[in-house]
């Protein structure tokens, strides 16, 4: 166990053992039976608590910001050369694309005819029609990829996926300032920025204007907001616990009320702004609003708080509720503003057509918002068409079934073509070492969570559980490999604090060291290679057919 989480898991275990006195405590025998201390002073200095409940912290210095910096760029790189490839609407675009070119016009989507592709591709967006069109998912994803539109105009190619490449590469930079926080380790930040830098299903994801990259974008500021919000929420128990020297009684029963929570306020607007691209954002809201409130109860327990469970409740989790639920249901109110400020939006007349003695007192814009919602939602409970790329989620993690974006096979002479045949693709499929590596690393964190308290595991498996077990629940429903890639950054932390497990802590033999790092290293350049020849299918290079059937495992009879 490296340093970090073996100062963790050593003040979980001792808090109970370290009351502060014997007035506290009870008798004597009972204060030595348990083992508390006898000097109180020196377990309530500032420093000394902040240092069980915080754990060792090493500065990042240079290149624990450089490191993610770089990832970054090299992401970047990956992500926006040939954005403009293909130059016509690919996979979802044909509806999100669109849609967003409606939000500038008139803040809703509008219709437009069956075969306005070609046309919207070419320039020509006259075709819209002046009708509303009803659509399912909420608007921010549409809104942050209208940004693009707006920036270098609707006819390029570039702008339409100019947002999505961006979050993307600004999500590789994230993730690796996530993987240093919590593993305190400059090397794992960059193995973790790396990784996601180079995977297929990032790539395909942030070179495409579909909602779930953006998804996913705001999923990891919120879960990055609350990983601040838990060091400041510490270092305030810390201080409010300790400055006045031994805590009375009255105090220590359920501590202190460590105020407004900034960074908790933040990722309840992340995650209003998650929900807001798509309704599954739910769902890590329920889980991450569970999981600051389960660090704010072990914080309080390791500081000696008699009554931390009840504390937890009063004190942090019914203000972290306030400060999360209705920051984020505000928020993704206000991402309709459009729809609302409108008078011919899709069913935005609704409460005007139909009055209502029960409601009625509600304004008809939330009204009409509401029933907008609950049409919404009978839609995706009946979504059950068949669609040759579906996939179970049970197959997600190792890959199963694919999705196909974009394919074309042009002849010679043709897009650079060069051989008889050639092929353009876009397939979502993900860096196989990668994805199966970390689905093996789960079953190691849920070991570490489960047998040595390690909240870094419990985190990281808090993140995969809400972005990919509530798909179980709905069996019959038509699911996609692709809606994966709103927990994959869990994966890719998952499988980087595996690596760290290989490589050792910093306490570790020379020996360990060194071959943790050869073995790191060697999966790592393993990782690039495989990336390297999976890279043509991620961004519709032109290669030989048979080059495309290879790298897709397929026999050249398909």
């Amino acid at each position: 166990m490296d340093p970090v989480s073996r100062t963790i898991h050593e003040s979980a275990a001792t808090a109970g053992r370290t009351r502060p006195s014997a007035r506290l405590a009870g008798s004597r025998r009972r204060q030595e039976q348990r083992g508390w201390v006898e000097d109180p002073s020196a377990f309530y200095r500032p420093d000394t608590l902040r240092s069980r409940l915080l754990g060792t912290r090493v500065p990042p210095g240079l290149w624990g910001w450089l490191a993610p910096v770089l990832t970054a760029v090299l992401g970047g790189v990956l992500r926006f050369v040939r954005l403009g490839q293909p130059e016509s609407l690919i996979f979802d675009e044909t509806y999100y694309v669109k849609d967003a070119y409606s939000y500038l016009l008139s803040g809703y989507e509008r219709d437009w005819p069956d075969d306005a592709d070609k046309a919207f591709a070419s320039g020509d967006q006259s075709v819209i029609k002046d009708s509303a069109s009803y659509v399912v998912h909420p608007p921010v994803g549409k809104w942050m990829i209208a940004g693009g539109l707006w920036l270098f105009g609707p006819d390029n190619p570039f702008s339409w996926r100019f947002s999505a490449a961006l979050v993307g590469t600004l999500s590789i930079l994230l993730i690796a300032l996530i993987a240093r926080k919590m593993f305190q380790s400059t090397a794992l930040a960059g193995v973790a920025g790396l990784l996601v830098a180079i995977d297929g299903h990032h790539i395909v994801h942030s070179r495409t204007s579909l909602l779930d990259i953006f998804l996913m974008f705001w999923v990891v500021v919120a879960f990055g907001a609350l990983l601040l919000d838990r060091d400041d929420g510490r270092r305030r128990l810390a201080t409010r616990l300790a400055s006045g020297g031994v805590p009375s009684e009255r105090l220590l029963t359920l501590g202190p009320w460590l105020g407004v929570r900034w960074w908790r306020i933040a990722a309840g607007v992340a995650l209003g702004l998650a929900v807001g691209t798509k309704w599954s954002g739910l769902f890590f809201l329920a889980a991450f609003g569970l999981m600051t409130v389960l660090w704010d109860m072990n914080a309080r327990r390791v500081a000696g708080i008699r009554n931390w469970i009840t504390a937890g409740v009063v004190k942090d989790g019914l203000f972290a509720f306030v400060c999360m639920v209705p920051v984020a249901a505000a928020t993704y109110v206000a991402s309709w503003t459009g729809w609302l400020l409108s008078d011919n939006a899709y069913d935005r007349n609704w409460a005007a057509n139909h009055p209502s003695s029960t409601w009625g007192w509600l304004p008809d814009s939330l009204r009409s918002l509401a029933e907008y919602h609950r049409s919404a939602y009978s839609f995706h409970q009946g979504l059950s068409s068949e669609h040759p790329y579906e996939s179970n989620a049970w197959t997600w993690l190792v890959m199963g079934r694919p999705t196909s974006f974009f394919f074309e096979d042009p002849a010679r002479g043709q897009d650079g073509c060069q051989a008889t045949e050639c092929a353009q693709a876009i397939s979502v499929v993900g860096n196989p070492l990668i994805w199966w590596s970390a689905a093996l690393a789960l079953l190691v964190l849920l070991c570490y969570w489960i047998g040595r308290r390690d909240w870094r595991a419990g985190a990281i498996l808090a993140g995969v559980a809400a972005g990919y077990l509530p798909w179980f629940l709905f069996p019959e429903r038509t699911t996609f490999f692709f809606y994966a890639i709103a927990f994959e950054p869990f994966l890719i932390l998952a499988l980087t604090y595996c690596l760290g497990l290989i490589l050792g802590g910093r306490g570790a033999p020379a020996w360990r060291r060194q071959s943790g790092i050869i073995l790191v290293g060697t999966f790592v350049v393993l990782a690039v290679a495989v990336s390297a020849f999976f890279l043509p299918i991620w961004t519709a290079q032109t290669i030989p057919h048979e080059a495309w059937e290879l790298r897709m495992w397929m026999p050249s009879w398909i």
